[in-house]
This record gives structure tokens, C-alpha cells and sequence, in this order.
């Protein structure tokens, strides 16, 4: 009887395991929001890259730790191949072609094509 109360604890203990709950990841969004704007401040204010990367970086492992998706705008700013923030024109070179955004990492050369949605009027 002891044995049989063991085993059902240790099934229930397992079940729990990694479960996150609200608000570990509304404190890791936080956390998140935090780091980027950092990251955005140290890139375009104090040109410091290796500490804007470094914001990034910590960012985007929180996010993948609890599970939690990036804000599109600050998605927008990161080199997914380097983890380099693209917010200055030291890091990043912008154009628009054809009806894209063009994002070019200087880093490691890697280019992100963003389409630009067109007005649709809706009837």
C-alpha cells in the first residue's frame, strides 16, 4: 500500500514539471521589452554593439526558455543569423525595392525582405 502511494506522488510531481505559469511568462515579456529597449538605447545612443548583442541575446533566451514570442516591431530589428541588433545605421543598411523592405546585416551579410502590404479596400 505504502509502494503504490509512492509511485502515484511521483507520476503527479512529473506532470508538473516545466509548467509555466502566467505570471512567470508575463514577467518574462517584461524582462524581454526591457532588454530590447536597452539594446535599442545602447545601439543608437552609445554605439555600443557588443553590449546591444549581448541585450539580444539575453532576450531572445528568455524567449525561448518560457516560451514566449518576441513584439514584431523589436522581431524586425534582430539579425536572426548573428543575434546583432539592426537599429542604427552602423549595424544595418535599409532600402526599399519593388515593394520590400530590404534589411542587410553589415555584420554577417544577412539579407531580411520585408513585403509592404498595400491598402485593400474592403467591400
Amino acid at each position: 500500500m505504502d509502494n503504490k502511494k509512492i509511485v502515484t506522488q511521483r507520476f503527479r510531481r512529473r506532470s508538473r514539471m516545466g509548467r509555466r505559469t502566467k505570471e512567470m511568462t508575463a514577467i518574462a515579456k517584461e524582462r524581454m521589452h526591457i532588454l530590447f529597449t536597452l539594446a535599442e538605447r545602447e545601439s543608437v545612443e552609445n554605439k555600443n554593439l557588443p553590449r546591444a548583442k549581448r541585450y539580444v541575446e539575453l532576450a531572445r533566451k528568455i524567449g525561448m526558455r518560457y516560451n514566449v514570442r518576441m513584439d514584431r516591431y523589436f522581431g524586425l530589428l534582430v539579425c536572426r543569423s548573428c543575434n546583432s541588433f539592426l537599429g542604427n545605421s552602423a549595424s544595418a543598411r535599409v532600402r526599399t525595392l519593388g515593394g520590400k523592405i530590404i534589411i542587410c546585416c553589415k555584420n554577417c551579410g544577412r539579407v531580411k525582405r520585408i513585403p509592404l502590404r498595400s491598402k485593400r479596400t474592403r467591400e
